[in-house]
């Protein structure tokens, strides 16, 4: 099984990481999403939520940027990192799922400016 999140607002991906109103958790299996939840961004502090996220057992996140700070936890935590992704999050993972979704590298390098 694997677990996918993005961050999302309003029922799409959002363009900050760190700044979304919740993130959607989907369960998979086979290539299939078997699950998915929404789960409330539970506060946007420097290292917190990609440690918060992997110790969830989330092994993808996909978002449309992100500081560096958060990748390099993320790498750390073996989650992989899908940037500069847009739409509707269950569209995301089917494509990532599907092996169509691929990072842009969107890199958010001023906290204080959205990505």
């Amino acid at each position: 099984m694997m677990k996918i999140a993005v961050a999302s607002d309003n029922g799409m991906a959002t363009d900050h990481f760190g700044h979304c109103k919740e993130f959607m958790i989907f369960d998979t299996e086979n290539n299939q999403i078997i699950k998915s939840e929404s789960i409330p961004n539970p506060g946007h502090k420097p290292g917190f939520l990609p440690n918060y996220l992997a110790d969830n057992g989330v092994n993808v996140i996909i978002s449309g940027g992100m500081g560096q700070g958060a990748v390099d936890i993320f790498n750390s935590r073996n989650v992989e990192v899908i940037l500069g992704a847009t739409g509707k999050p269950e569209k995301l993972v089917e494509d990532y799922l599907k092996g169509l979704l691929e990072s842009t590298g969107s890199i958010c390098h001023q906290h204080r400016n959205n990505c």
